[in-house]
């Protein structure tokens, strides 16, 4: 169940604020990024199957746009906020700015919940979405993609409705979309291999043969899946990955301490990432609670499902094997939390600069659909190896320079950048 006092909102700005402090923005730089330039809050009314109208409520946050168009993914959630689409927009601000690509921070959602939509349903929110707020967003102001619970198909969907209401084609005004229509290969697979991709980097730095460890994953969507895969095919051994029921309305974990094989999983997989209990069972697995994926015994934790998962109520329960923690997530470890991480050593690759393969892979997107010209799925996956290896680069060696936790030398360079673009403008 989410935590309702958690504020995602609250938590970014705690993170900013220690930041500022320790780059010296002046007051007026630190009053401009702390919150979103624009924000957009509306109701989107929709024919239900039934012929009733539902009223569903939608959002759209751009944190900040001196360094590109914003950009940041739509969520279909239902408990979705506008503080939580608040703070997911400025952390798109920071991770755009880590891995140093021409955007700004944008992010969206509708509350709403896909499992008990139909597919006319959810094609009517998302089109009704477009219509709000189509003035406001395209190629050069503000391009949208996927995120939870929301697909290519969503991404379609809102780029014909746009298409239609401005009477061209524009395919560069919103990414993740299929191929054929403007999809970029290697989009599916970016942001899990680009968590990996940091992760291998990082084991380089700690003296650690990525053979020799075990992982836990928390979450098995699209991020996790992915990720494994990646993790799975360097020779390492996940043990426990963790998932949402549906049927129970509660998360589980799935361990086979000798490892699993990722193929057998999928098969008994939804397509919301939701793992069979029974056949799972039937497979050998041990179904545990779903915070176990916390408490097991391995090197490496990765977090990829939602916000505010390692909070200091549980970050304790953490085995001292862990090494290295690797944010899939958005958001999932809370400040306190992170402070005790920090006094346990434990190495952190932080959210923004972990799961940035998915927006890094978006601009790869809307260069080639500017452009015109797609690239192969070798070319697209070596330029974001090429591109996370050389952010990751970048933060370690401030971190180990400075003697810095990695969360905070990722922020001092996204920050810094970000509020070197707000001055060369003018805005402070």
């Amino acid at each position: 169940m989410a935590d309702k006092s958690f504020n995602a909102f609250k938590m970014a700005q705690q993170q900013f604020d220690s930041i500022a402090g320790k780059l010296g923005l002046d007051q007026g730089t630190r009053d401009l990024l702390r919150t979103p330039l624009r924000e957009y809050s509306f109701s989107i009314p929709v024919r239900m199957d039934d012929g009733t109208v539902k009223v569903f409520s939608g959002f759209r946050v751009q944190h900040n746009d001196a360094r590109g168009p914003c950009k940041g993914g739509i969520r279909f959630h239902p408990l979705e906020t506008l503080d939580t689409v608040r703070a997911l927009a400025m952390w798109m601000t920071w991770k755009c700015s880590v891995v140093d690509i021409p955007l700004g921070g944008g992010k969206g959602g509708v509350v709403c919940d896909p499992h008990h939509l139909s597919d006319r349903e959810q094609e009517g929110i998302c089109r009704g979405w477009i219509r709000q707020i189509a003035r406001d967003i395209g190629p050069v102001q503000d391009v949208p993609a996927p995120d939870v619970m929301t697909s290519g198909q969503h991404m379609i969907w809102m780029l014909d409705e746009y298409e239609r209401i401005h009477s061209g084609k524009f395919p560069g005004m919103i990414t993740g979309k299929p191929l054929g229509v403007g999809g970029s290969l290697g989009r599916t697979e970016a942001t899990g291999y680009g968590v990996i991709f940091t992760v291998r980097e990082a084991l380089k730095d700690l003296g650690i043969d990525i053979t020799k460890t075990k992982a836990s994953f928390q979450g098995f969507g699209n991020v996790s899946q992915y990720a494994l895969r990646l993790y799975v095919q360097y020779g390492g051994t996940p043990v426990c990955v963790s998932c949402w029921d549906q049927e129970d309305q509660i998360s589980y974990s799935f361990r086979k301490v000798e490892g699993f094989d990722m193929d057998e999983l999928l098969e008994i997989t939804d397509r919301f990432g939701g793992i069979n209990k029974q056949k799972a069972k039937s497979l050998g697995y041990e179904v545990l609670p779903g915070e176990a994926w916390l408490e097991q015994d391995v090197d490496i934790l990765i977090p990829s499902a939602l916000e505010n998962q390692i909070t200091a109520d549980n970050v304790m329960k953490i085995k001292p094997s862990v090494k290295l923690i690797s944010e899939g997530a958005n958001g999932p470890t809370t400040p306190e939390a992170d402070q005790y991480l920090k006094e346990k050593n434990i190495y952190m690759i932080p959210d923004f600069l972990a799961n940035a393969g998915g927006v890094t892979c978006s601009y790869f997107e809307q260069v080639q659909c500017n452009m015109n010209y797609f690239w192969t799925k070798e070319e697209v996956l070596k330029n974001l190896d090429t591109k996370m290896t050389a952010a990751y680069r970048a933060v370690a060696d401030l971190a180990k320079k400075q003697n810095i936790y990695m969360r905070d030398a990722a922020y001092m360079i996204s920050v810094q950048r970000v509020a070197e673009s707000c001055r060369i403008r003018g805005w402070v």
